[in-house]
């Protein structure tokens, strides 16, 4: 059996803690109690585990829906899936699929109730201990980040809900700029908390997951919060450190990333195995088997998946991708294939789990991070700090892998070209692993390259999410996303 987060803290078993019911609301079904529960070093990390597993659930489709379906990148493929038409045409409502915050407040519950109880407990060995409450904020720091940049204003939860007879059951929407500076705190402590030698794997916390998330904010507060130098400088401290640390490695090979989820570069990924959780947004993307009439070429070089066929690449992206013929990145993230006497199929490659016995089991782990991110972090910083030539020299490393060729950019660039060609580079390294949609608003590029956003610049609130129908329903102090 793989490692998996049986769960990758594996110091206890999987027991999984009730998570919260009723959207937002956190009303849970059952009460855990402390005299109940928390009494151990045990108790701890299985609810670590809980939390791992309630957040993975959060993103498992989400993700993708929030990072990438909403940039043209993407559409209908052999099937037509109407839950996802609107966010392809950026014409979003209260009922469309990623609207739902329900799931990833559960995980910050967990994470709620792991800080709460968690001091309190003895542990035989501290820096385990000072692990699971990093480990538990990450998670929190994260859970808010997504949640600050998809709905904006949002409830800030800091109490583990236990009872349905708790106060503050209905929390209403705090301002953006107070969910972000619980963001900013949460990593900080994160950070603090982090024992030097964590024994934290790719598929958990670690310090270099968190400072990958620092990075990831500042510069997100840099460039869309007016954070300026300052917020660009924590940036670049904490990209440094991950870039100096001999753990991670950049692969030879692109597609090595993809083929195998045991890989140096890896530093953050949503742990996916057999016969414990299987599934997510790579599921719609390959190819049905009914639609093949030569079942001869079903992985032969045809891959089919377990259901329709809802979403690829657009034509236009996968032309952008295929522009450049020396450019490996692109086969090892799509393929298309023209049987005779029928249709061209084409499919995302990203992600593809495993195929035994005639069967697909997609249980390829979901990359956060990955070192050519904090490398492209790396240049992305510099360049906006006015270092340019330092920019081209990261940019360089990415595009030796991806052509094959040393010096790929030369220098004497200036910063705006570089900027033009760090988000150029971005849109091909990450195609499909959630990461546009963000970039293209970061770069300040989203109302030109989104065909369904042009010329909408001024409708209020267009880059944010409505919050779902049901949370507004089971929640009187949630008010909707104006513009909505």
């Amino acid at each position: 059996m793989k490692a998996s987060y049986r769960f990758l803290f594996i110091l206890g078993l999987a027991v999984f803690l009730p998570s919260c019911e009723k959207d937002l609301n956190v009303i849970p079904r059952s009460v855990i109690t402390a005299a109940s529960m928390w009494q151990s070093e045990g108790d701890a990390i299985a609810a670590l585990n809980g939390a791992l597993s309630q957040f993975r659930a959060a993103l498992s489709d989400a993700y993708i829906q929030w990072g990438d379906y909403r940039t043209g990148h993407f559409g209908d493929a052999t099937g037509s899936q109407a839950s996802f038409q609107d966010l392809y045409l950026n014409s979003l409502d209260d009922l469309d699929v990623g609207t739902n915050w329900a799931t990833i407040y559960k995980a910050i519950n967990d994470c709620n109730l792991i800080l709460k109880y968690v001091p309190d407990i003895n542990f035989s060995n501290a820096d385990t201990k000072n692990y699971t409450l990093a480990t538990a904020y990450f998670l929190r720091a994260f859970s808010y980040y997504y949640i600050a940049r998809v709905w904006g204003d949002a409830p800030i939860v800091l109490s583990g809900f236990e009872s349905d007879t708790q106060d503050d059951l209905y929390p209403s929407r705090s301002p953006l700029a107070d969910v972000l500076s619980q963001v900013k705190q949460d990593i900080e402590t994160s950070i603090g908390l982090f024992p030097n030698d964590a024994p934290g794997t790719r598929k958990a916390g670690s310090r270099a997951a968190v400072l990958m998330l620092k990075a990831d904010y500042n510069l997100w507060m840099a460039k869309t919060q007016n954070g300026g130098t300052d917020a660009l400088n924590a940036a670049k401290s904490a990209v440094d450190e991950v870039l100096n640390n001999g753990s991670y490695q950049l692969a030879e090979d692109f597609s090595s990333l993809f083929s195998s989820d045991d890989n140096n570069e890896i530093i953050f990924a949503l742990n996916f195995a057999r016969d414990e959780y299987e599934g997510g947004f790579a599921a719609d993307w390959l190819v049905a088997v009914q639609y093949l009439n030569d079942k001869s070429l079903v992985e032969n070089p045809v891959k089919v998946g377990s259901h329709q066929q809802w979403v690829t690449f657009t034509d236009e992206f996968e032309s952008f991708l295929f522009e450049r013929s020396n450019d490996t990145r692109a086969a090892a993230s799509m393929e298309s294939y023209n049987e005779e006497g029928n249709q061209r199929f084409k499919w995302i490659n990203k992600y593809p789990g495993e195929w035994s016995d005639g069967t697909r089991f997609f249980t390829s782990d979901i990359k956060i991070y990955r070192l050519a991110e904090a490398i492209l972090f790396k240049a992305e910083i510099e360049n906006a700090l006015g270092n340019s030539a330092e920019a081209i020299v990261q940019l360089n490393k990415i595009a030796q892998r991806a052509y094959k060729e040393d010096n790929y950019y030369a220098a004497g660039l200036s910063q705006s070209e570089v900027n033009d060609i760090i988000l150029d580079e971005r849109l091909r390294e990450f195609a499909a692993e959630g990461k546009a949609w963000w970039d293209l608003i970061r770069f300040g590029k989203v109302y030109d390259m989104v065909p369904a956003l042009q010329g909408r610049e001024g409708e209020q609130n267009l880059l944010l999410w409505p919050v779902n129908a049901a949370s507004i329903n089971s929640n009187p102090a949630i008010i909707q996303t104006p513009g909505y």
